[in-house]
């Protein structure tokens, strides 16, 4: 039977692609390998990155005259590197430095690129002679861009857990795997990675078997290095079951803020000022993902850094200082700590610096008596005019 399959195939006539039609050739799947772009009537590659992690990272070569060159790193800029990374099919570019990934063999591009950012392909960019001949040692472009935004997690309060979706021909498609307990923590290492969630905390196994069957050995950048079998006919032999992922990025970052009922708190370059003897407070609050959690503040103290907790009401928790001394000085943080998907989450503020201050300084005292006089000024004229109305 498939012998048969193989002959009807090889006697129908293929209408050739369209142009600028893209495949991607020698990897695992139809999902992975080399880029190639169809142009002129036959299929050619323009770009690549080599010796990276992935197909998103290493150093760039062009094809000139049926052969790669390395690109030298004074003949391309930002501009250049946001299209190189779109025509890979990767995101926005995150590190471009010369020698990043070694040096390549033979010779260099010989013009310098001049790309606007908006073009498709590299070789569309406008070019112009280049002002010097030689490429030294160590400057050979190295270019790094992000994954692509293909992957998430959804069904979940966080970004970071719930069930895994893969985006293939302009739809979002739910992800499976063949084994989850052979398999799982493989794919679930390189969700997490791809995402910015930190690493794997468990992979839950769902209700249902569908979906795009995927397999990773666990050190590719992205979903996109994995093998992926899509096809119906992948599906009669094997059935993959749906999984929910949880990163340990679970939880957002806390923010937290200063406020005082007494103006004692002014602003400078450094950051906030505390006047001595003054009252402030510090909330310490984050985005309502899950409900419950605590807060661990930390703070400086007269010998050593000092530790307070509370639970979270309404997602916060204030902490209240009566009078500000010299040994409040230093930095102050908040930890949020939750307990779910029965494991313990954490997640660091960024730390605040509060400076103490002996008093208060001059202009800080004429700015809040001008203040206050203006406020009088108009609490009268609106009495005033009261009672003018009033008597007539």
């Amino acid at each position: 039977e498939k012998r048969e399959k193989e002959r009807d195939l090889q006697g129908q006539s293929v209408n050739p692609p369209d142009e600028y039609s893209v495949r991607l050739v020698n990897g695992t799947s139809s999902c992975s390998g080399i880029l190639e772009i169809f142009l002129g009537g036959e299929w050619s590659e323009s770009v690549r990155l080599v010796d990276g992690a992935g197909f998103c990272s290493g150093r760039l070569e062009v094809k000139s005259s049926q052969s790669w060159v390395s690109v030298c790193e004074s003949d391309f800029d930002q501009q250049d590197a946001e299209v190189v990374c779109r025509e890979l099919g990767c995101g926005v570019p995150v590190d471009l430095q010369g020698g990043l990934y070694g040096e390549g063999e033979g010779q260099t591009w010989d013009k310098e690129f001049q790309c606007k950012g908006n073009e498709t392909r590299l070789l569309d960019c406008d070019t112009s002679d280049r002002k010097n001949n030689i490429c030294l040692p160590g400057h050979t472009v190295g270019l790094n861009c992000s994954e692509p935004d293909n992957v998430r997690l959804v069904g979940e309060a966080s970004r970071c857990a719930g069930r895994v979706e893969l985006y293939h021909q302009e739809e979002w498609r739910i992800v499976g795997i063949e084994d989850i307990n052979l398999y799982g923590k493989y794919v679930s290492a390189v969700v997490c990675r791809q995402l910015g969630c930190g690493t794997t905390i468990s992979v839950l196994p769902g209700n249902r078997r569908t979906g795009t069957s995927v397999y990773c050995n666990g050190s590719e950048p992205g979903l996109r290095e994995c093998s992926t079998w899509i096809s119906d006919e992948y599906r009669m032999y094997i059935e993959p079951q749906v999984f929910t992922v949880i990163c340990s990025d679970l939880l957002v970052q806390p923010d937290f803020y200063l406020t005082d009922s007494m103006g004692g708190v002014s602003r400078s370059h450094q950051g906030p000022e505390i006047f001595r003897g003054y009252s402030f407070t510090i909330t310490c609050s984050t985005q309502p993902q899950y409900p419950g959690g605590s807060f661990l503040f930390t703070f400086p103290g007269s010998n050593r850094t000092q530790t307070q907790t509370q639970p979270a009401v309404n997602h916060s928790a204030v902490f209240l200082f009566p009078a500000a001394d010299d040994s409040h000085q230093g930095n102050y943080r908040c930890v949020y700590n939750n307990y779910v998907f029965s494991h313990n989450f954490s997640s660091e503020s960024q730390l605040l610096f509060l400076t103490i201050t002996a008093s208060p300084h001059p202009a800080f005292i004429i700015r809040h008596v001008i203040v206050l006089l203006i406020l009088l000024t108009v609490i009268i004229t609106s009495c005033l005019n009261y009672k003018v109305k009033t008597f007539i």
